[in-house]
């Protein structure tokens, strides 16, 4: 098995290529070389691939049965486009690393694949599509499922969509995780957002990259949301942190509405919190048919703590500093609970 996986450095991409590089895979990453080295054992190729002469060069290197793109979270769909249309004369097949930001409904309603998808063309620009005035549909889903649209125009039945919601693990470059971890860590009255018994559905990064290679090796098509088919309530989730960590702390549960009245934001200060009643409703059940199996996410709380306990550190991102609430402001909160 040949691949061609695109980026390939950090997080989701650096997983794929470890587990291709396990199976004895033949693989080759295409990236900036900005974000990290390649792993040993890669033919790396260096470019921008919104520049069409260096997706050209790339097309050369080919063919492969695959690519797996796990590159394109920022690009406007006719960027993806480009990278689709070079390659579809290369490569057999392609797995696109999307999101379930890509539904109407999202996160308003429970979903499936067959939900209805936002509307954006594989040629849209960076300026298509719009963020609502609360908080959805996003831009970015806009965009993301224009870059869908481009991938399927140029590789139909050889296109698969991995759709996850949230992706923890070792190397997570956004920082849910480690700041829940620190956090626990730090001990003492932890402001936590109610209801503990919510189940939440982040999936282990390892996961994901293990079926996204059974899928560049398999025959499926379409849309598969990539969600943990179990979950985790929140309040075990806390739990893990503290007892993993060993922090001597007590989660203090507030209810939405007094979070909302203190501005609480959700997604960010408070990470993994989010009160719309499809965020944690996505069926994954078509991609357990086709093979997606999780870890409990007790092995993903741990084993990001030993990453992180160990000096273990992301590439930098912009988005790590939106993550967490301000160690006053949670006081002022706990204090008025």
């Amino acid at each position: 098995m040949r691949i061609l996986v695109m980026g390939g450095t950090w997080f989701l991409g650096k997983a794929i290529v470890a587990g291709a590089l396990t199976r004895g895979w033949e693989v080759t990453t295409f990236n900036r070389g900005r974000s990290g080295p390649d792993l040993l054992g890669v033919e790396a190729a260096h470019g921008d691939r919104t520049v069409p002469e260096d997706v050209q060069k790339l097309a050369t290197r080919g063919p492969w049965d695959a690519v797996i793109d796990t590159s394109s979270s920022e690009l406007p769909p006719k960027d993806v486009l480009l990278a689709a249309d070079a390659l579809a004369a290369r490569a057999r097949r392609w797995v696109h690393i999307s999101t379930v930001s890509v539904y109407e409904g999202w996160p308003h309603e429970p979903l499936t694949e067959t939900s209805a998808l936002l509307q954006c063309p594989a040629n849209a620009d960076d300026d298509f599509g719009y963020t609502g005035a609360d908080g959805s549909p996003t831009k970015y889903g806009f965009q993301k499922a224009g870059g869908e649209r481009a991938v399927a125009e140029a590789f139909g039945d050889e296109a698969v969509f991995l759709r996850p919601g949230v992706i923890l693990g070792p190397g997570e470059y956004v920082g849910r995780l480690p700041w829940w971890l620190e956090r626990a860590k730090r001990g003492g009255r932890i402001l936590a957002p109610g209801p503990a018994e919510q189940r939440i559905q982040p999936v282990d990064v390892r996961d994901v990259a293990r079926f996204a290679l059974d899928q560049a090796a398999g025959s499926g098509r379409g849309g598969l949301n990539v969600t943990h088919p179990d979950g985790i309530p929140f309040a075990d989730f806390l739990g893990e942190c503290l007892s993993i960590t060993g922090g001597e702390g007590e989660p203090v549960w507030a209810d939405p509405v007094a979070l909302a009245r203190h501005g609480v934001a959700q997604w960010t200060e408070l990470p993994l919190w989010r009160t719309h009643a499809g965020v944690w409703a996505v069926d994954s059940q078509r991609a357990v048919d086709a093979g997606l199996r999780c870890r409990p996410l007790a092995d993903t709380i741990r084993d990001t703590w030993e990453w992180w306990a160990a000096d273990g550190r992301p590439v930098a991102h912009p988005r790590w500093d939106d993550h967490g609430i301000a160690p006053e402001k949670e006081a002022l909160i706990l204090a008025s609970l």
